[in-house]
């Protein structure tokens, strides 16, 4: 009996302290709180439902500038990124690959580049590609997109298909 009681003690002690967790990390936000709190939940929710299947997924961690490509809790492909400069952020947020394009043309108030190679489109204008004119990886350095070293890029376009899940956030260092 009393492992009974310790045990569901230990749960909602447990339990308890996640709240906390949470709402700490939602208040020490340079955000609105309660919004950035209901953000953080719903990418949380959304990485726990597709670590409980089998589906592949692409998670995108800003605060790391790393990508891991998953299936399922089984993670298949890891590489650096650079996502968005602080003049344009790339958006935290749950997406889905909308779109794929072997190689394109990517232009903006301030850039066209010909011929991008590998672009997966997951949110309006912002996108998972290669990057042939930097190696600046593991620093943001882009308008919002994500981008990565060629070879990776291939490789994820070729894992990934269109309504693949992309989870964009930024990790608590």
């Amino acid at each position: 009996m009393n492992s009974i009681i310790n045990s569901t003690y230990l749960r909602r002690a447990g339990t308890f302290c996640a709240a906390c967790a949470l709402t700490v990390a939602a208040f020490s936000g340079g955000q609105n709180p309660a919004i950035a709190g209901e953000q953080h939940n719903t990418i949380a929710n959304k990485i726990m439902q597709l670590q409980q299947s089998s589906q592949r997924w692409i998670e995108i961690d800003l605060s790391r500038q790393k990508l891991v490509a998953w299936e399922g809790n089984i993670p298949v492909y890891a590489v650096v990124i650079s996502s968005g400069k602080a003049s344009t952020p790339t958006r935290t947020g749950t997406f889905a690959v909308q779109t794929k394009h072997r190689i394109t043309r990517m232009t903006g108030d301030d850039y066209d580049v010909p011929d991008v190679p590998y672009t997966m489109y997951y949110d309006g204008g912002m996108a998972i590609h290669g990057a042939y004119w930097h190696n600046l990886f593991g620093n943001p350095v882009t308008h919002g997109c994500t981008n990565v070293a060629v070879n990776h890029a291939k490789w994820l376009f070729n894992w990934a298909s269109v309504g693949t899940p992309v989870v964009v956030h930024k990790s608590q260092i």
